[in-house]
């Protein structure tokens, strides 16, 4: 490839040619429609792969984000743009050749509320440049056009409960199809994604429809405990109707996105009060239809995505993001109860001893929401003989309160330390490169397709590495925590 076209770098797709740009040694493709948009007669309907172009397609900005509310996420620098016409992904490559590089497909996070793949946290160039990989990462819808169950509406409606989760797979349908053409090779794919991205890549690793997409799979801070029953997907969406007040799928359809937006913001509210999800947000994946017809946890057992190796942690503080409020010990005992047994309480006083309501609360958050899902997923799998590796990001921000706080550990991923927002999170002082580079490199060779250097987890030593200044392996370290949490969800 001459200069010239590496400054204007052109390629195919199965639906036209895009035209990309070099920016710091590797080649951007931004804003490539993978779906048609899905609006008008197509909200709320399974995607659909988009009408080819003639022309070349002008493929050097990012396309607008799912619709969504400001979040006050600390990743957002800037407002968001969105639009309903977001089904777009973006490609990073070092070159555009023949070779047949692995993939790496990212999933944002958001709690299915907010995100996007354009986020500067998720640049993907240092894997490129260091580990010869191709980066995808994606937009899917969100929220209520996302997540709303009306099969009741008929099977144009079958999915719409989780068409986020069917966007997912479009993207990766695309990347099969299409990523030769961007010199990736569609056999070496890996997804990976954080939080509601770490939900979507243990829900695709127990969903049938999506095995064969992907050879590798990383969850960060996600596991298979963030979907909803077809009971209380139900629910969700009689709040959704009544709160726009419509009661026809084509009135629901023809109302304005903002209108459900806020709509969706009131439900949540509804929703929670209800005390109904055990724990899981209203908008999230809604199980037992074509795409996951068994619980999720329940698929993962039965033996689905076993030949899959995962990579698999969360962070040692997760929660210190959400508790923004002192914590009494009257709503602490009710936080626990919400969990499943006030006795959780007493069980993490013994572990911790000293340790205020607040840290209790933090503990107990972290381990609900995120600690103890990923333990049970690693366990499920390894109890089938699947390979799985587990990890812990211990590494505690300057900023005291946030610790290893929720999200930290993806600019340490992508080695993006730099970029806009991470100073925030990460407190002033010199950058703590060489945690990153550890962390990056290990991703990079997991991706790669080797093992990424310590043992894979088994249920006799529960090997955990502990990524940190000083970096360790642990065993055993959380059966304490295991045993409280023994026969709760």
């Amino acid at each position: 490839m001459s200069i010239e076209e590496q400054q204007s770098p052109i390629t195919s797709t199965q639906h036209g040619l895009v035209l990309g740009r070099q920016k710091k040694g590797v080649l951007l493709f931004n804003g490539i429609p993978y779906a048609e948009p899905p609006v008008g007669d197509r909200r709320f309907k399974r995607p659909v792969s988009p009408a080819s172009w003639d022309d070349i397609r002008d493929a050097t900005r990012f396309g607008p984000a799912a619709p969504q509310l400001p979040s006050g996420g600390m990743t957002d620098s800037v407002p968001v743009n969105w639009n309903e016409d977001c089904l777009f992904l973006n490609v990073c490559t070092p070159a555009i050749d023949q070779k047949k590089r692995p993939v790496l497909v990212w999933i944002h996070g958001g709690a299915y509320r907010s995100g996007q793949g354009a986020v500067p946290w998720y640049n993907g160039t240092s894997f490129a440049l260091n580990g010869d990989i191709v980066v995808v990462s994606i937009n899917y819808r969100l929220g209520a056009l996302g997540f709303t169950d009306l099969s009741r509406f008929g099977d144009d409606y079958a999915t719409s409960g989780i068409n986020g989760i069917c966007d997912q797979i479009k993207a990766l349908e695309w990347v099969r199809d299409n990523i030769s053409g961007f010199g990736g090779d569609p056999s070496k794919v890996t997804i990976a994604g954080e939080s509601a991205g770490g939900f979507s890549v243990a829900t695709l690793l127990g969903c049938e429809q999506a095995q064969g997409l992907f050879r590798r799979a990383i969850p960060q801070s996600g596991a298979t405990h963030h979907t909803l029953t077809d009971d209380v997907g139900k629910v969700v969406a009689d709040l959704l109707m009544d709160e726009l007040g419509v009661e026809s799928i084509d009135e629901l359809k023809s109302a304005s996105v903002l209108d459900i937006l806020e709509a969706q913001a009131r439900v949540d509210v509804r929703y929670n009060q209800m005390n109904i999800g055990n724990g899981v947000q209203a908008f999230y994946p809604v199980e037992q239809n074509e795409v996951l017809p068994m619980p999720l946890r329940e698929s993962i057992r039965a033996g689905v995505g076993a030949t899959v190796p995962v990579l698999i942690g969360t962070n040692k503080d997760e929660n210190t993001l959400f508790v923004t409020e002192k914590m009494s010990s009257e709503k602490l005992r009710y936080q626990a109860k919400a969990y499943g047994r006030e006795s959780l309480v007493e069980a993490y006083r013994e572990m911790l001893p000293g340790a205020t309501e607040t840290e209790l609360a933090i503990e107990l958050g972290t381990d609900f929401t995120f600690k103890i899902p990923a333990i049970r997923l690693a366990e499920d799998r390894v109890a089938r003989g699947a390979d799985t590796w587990m990890y812990q990001f211990d590494w505690e921000s300057r900023n005291a309160h946030l610790k290893a706080t929720h999200a930290l550990e993806i600019p340490f991923v992508f080695n993006t330390l730099t970029s806009s927002g991470v100073d925030a999170f990460i407190g002033e002082g010199e950058l703590p490169q060489a945690v990153s580079d550890e962390m990056h490199g290990v991703w990079t060779s997991f991706i790669q397709g080797d093992e990424p250097g310590w043992p894979k987890y088994d249920l006799e030593k529960r090997t955990v590495k502990h990524f940190d200044n000083n970096s360790s392996l642990v065993d055993n370290g959380e059966l304490p925590r295991l045993n409280a949490w023994e026969g709760i969800r």
